[in-house]
């Protein structure tokens, strides 16, 4: 159950997740908001319920709440961010059993009347203990990578054409909300610190994401004179074509980033990925291994680890194939998906 309004990252991962528990014939339906960006999309053999979801107050989305979950009857109900938490409220001590999954450092008071919880990475879950929530209720299961979607070249190549990048050009993508803790700032600055051309290459930036910062960060771009470099693709269903014409990964995040699933979505596209060191990408990724870390916030640093990537196709090729073993061991769609379905039998057995 998801009660956003928009679509982000979190919605992205609840949509793929839901999906995949479909696809290997786990009984699962999902709960979403009427009317919000979710109910657009297509869920293929999920069975979907959209719910007022008004406010976490309002008693008519409540019951809504309630008289689905009486009439689905599930083992385990699955809550997903503050709005759908609060509005599931199930007794203790039997079935269904609430869980919900966080994938950020929120105020946890809408979430501690749940039975258990799930953090998508250790540090998140340390840190609930910390707040107060029983070490035996949390759980940790990572998120898996999007499956890859290959495209057409020719359809990147209309695209990059389109976007009047230039055949020779470095393609340098940065995905995520236009948001502060992404680090899109801090990205432009960094633009600004790299040379005209590297190894005799010219350089284009393609920003695939929107949000509130989005007006501030063009004048940004224009202040420092950077706007012919950089490309701004708005908020995008499918980015799997700028992924496609990526070159190499970008991820700026700052220290308040708990996860970031660019970080595999890099990986499995067999893209090198230069990433800050927030504290997601410093529990998963390792440094000169399978992702290029540099400090967070900081503009020079970000500029010469994407030059050293750019200027190295040894290391380039390193990182990618450290990257392809990571996805397969530890965070493919299988190897996620069985976790979460062993936790939920766990759980369903009591």
């Amino acid at each position: 159950m998801v009660a956003s309004k928009a679509l982000g990252g979190a919605e992205r991962w609840f949509v793929r997740f839901s999906l995949a528990l479909a696809e290997v014939g786990a009984p699962v339906q999902a709960a979403i908001r009427r009317g919000s960006g979710l109910d657009g999309l297509e869920y293929g053999p999920l069975t979907v319920h959209r719910l007022p979801y008004r406010t976490t107050w309002d008693p008519f989305s409540r019951s809504a709440v309630t008289r689905l979950i009486r009439e689905v009857r599930p083992d385990v109900v699955q809550t997903y961010m503050g709005r759908a938490t609060r509005l599931t409220h199930l007794a203790a001590g039997g079935q269904p059993i609430h869980l919900a999954r966080l994938g950020g450092y929120y105020d946890l008071a809408p979430f501690r009347h749940a039975h258990g919880w799930i953090g998508n990475t250790k540090r998140l879950c340390d840190w609930m203990v910390q707040q107060g929530l029983p070490a035996s209720r949390v759980y940790h299961i990572y998120n898996f990578a999007e499956p890859r979607c290959t495209v057409a070249p020719a359809q990147v190549a209309q695209l990059k054409a389109a976007h009047r990048i230039p055949e020779d050009a470095w393609v340098l993508v940065a995905l995520g909300r236009l948001v502060t803790f992404k680090g899109h700032r801090h990205l432009i600055d960094a633009a600004a610190c790299l040379p005209e051309t590297v190894a005799g290459r010219p350089l284009r930036l393609v920003i695939v994401g929107d949000g509130p910062l989005g007006p501030k960060l063009r004048h940004q771009a224009i202040d420092l004179g950077q706007d012919r470099r950089i490309l701004w693709t708005g908020w995008q269903k499918d980015p799997s074509a700028y992924l496609q014409m990526a070159d190499v990964i970008v991820f700026p995040s700052l220290e308040g980033e708990p996860m970031g699933n660019v970080i595999l979505e890099a990986w499995a596209w067999d893209k090198p990925l230069v990433t800050s060191k927030f504290w997601g990408a410093l529990e998963i990724a390792r440094h000169g291994e399978d992702a290029w870390l540099v400090p967070c916030a900081d503009a020079a640093g970000l500029a010469s680890g994407i030059e050293t990537v750019l200027k190295d196709p040894a290391l380039r090729a390193h990182l990618v194939a450290n990257g392809q073993r990571r996805i397969a061991r530890e965070f493919s769609r299988e190897v996620i998906v069985d976790q979460y379905l062993e936790l939920y039998r766990r759980l369903a057995r009591g």
